[in-house]
């Protein structure tokens, strides 16, 4: 079994059925499901509990967090690239909750991806490891405003796609990370607690760039100005990108 067929089976563990599972694998009964569904009311909740399309799986609490910091762009021609295609479900669900206007592409090493997907969404067969392959497809695509970041989970393929795209991000895009919690795993991972190169240590790295206003060091991975917000969840993260001006303090009253 090649190393990306044992990434995919470890993280992409398929499931049964369309119905939602457990870590394990094991199916969640209906009434679990319904009290999930009502946990997570909010339109990509709804979308994901309510999905008969082809299949895919997310943790939970990914649904809020990405309701939070994407429901702006619903509605409108926006540009998204999702690494990781697997199963073909996520794009289908992005179309939904984004609308008939985003343009959608999907990007996979697997191919057997290519035909998992319905226009106008797209899907390209490549490494995400690959620079100028990923540089193509935002050719093909146009400069996007959303980046998915949910491949190999291998931290060198993390590293070599955030500094790759997150420069061909549009002003004002989000950048996801998810599933970072491999960034402790070591072998095939290529994590560890600490271990330089991981998107644990990327993210802890982007947080001094963003400080850059009041250190020496220069930029490691984006300048000062480009980074907006980072927000850190449990094993997700999402990138703003700027521009941003210099921070002023100001004193008023008295």
């Amino acid at each position: 079994m090649s190393l990306s067929d044992r990434l995919y089976t470890f993280v992409k563990k398929p499931f049964r059925t369309n119905a939602a599972t457990h870590d394990d694998g094991t199916d969640i009964s209906s009434e679990e499901a319904a009290e999930l569904a009502q946990r997570h009311d909010t339109e990509l909740g709804r979308l994901f509990f309510g999905h008969r399309g082809r299949i895919t799986q997310k943790w939970v609490h990914y649904l809020d967090l990405y309701e939070a910091y994407l429901a702006r762009f619903r509605g409108q021609p926006v540009r998204m690239l999702e690494i990781g295609v697997n199963r073909g479900g996520s794009l289908q669900i992005w179309r939904q909750y984004l609308g008939a206007d985003a343009v959608i592409f999907g990007v996979d090493l697997n191919p057997e991806c290519a035909d998992l997907f319905e226009p106008p969404n797209q899907v390209r067969i490549g490494s995400q490891a690959d620079p100028a392959f990923l540089r193509s497809v935002v050719s093909e695509m146009g400069t996007p405003d959303i980046i998915i970041d949910d491949g190999s989970h291998v931290a060198q393929h993390q590293l070599v796609s955030f500094e790759t795209l997150f420069p061909l991000l549009a002003p004002g895009g989000v950048y996801v990370i998810e599933d970072m919690h491999t960034a402790y795993w070591r072998g095939e991972w290529g994590g560890g607690y600490k271990r330089r190169g991981t998107a644990v240590e990327l993210v802890k790295q982007l947080i001094d760039d963003m400080h850059g206003w009041w250190h020496r060091r220069g930029p490691r991975f984006a300048d000062r100005q480009d980074i907006a917000a980072i927000h850190v969840h449990d094993s997700i993260t999402f990138i703003e990108k700027g521009p941003r001006q210099k921070p002023r303090h100001a004193r008023v009253g008295g």
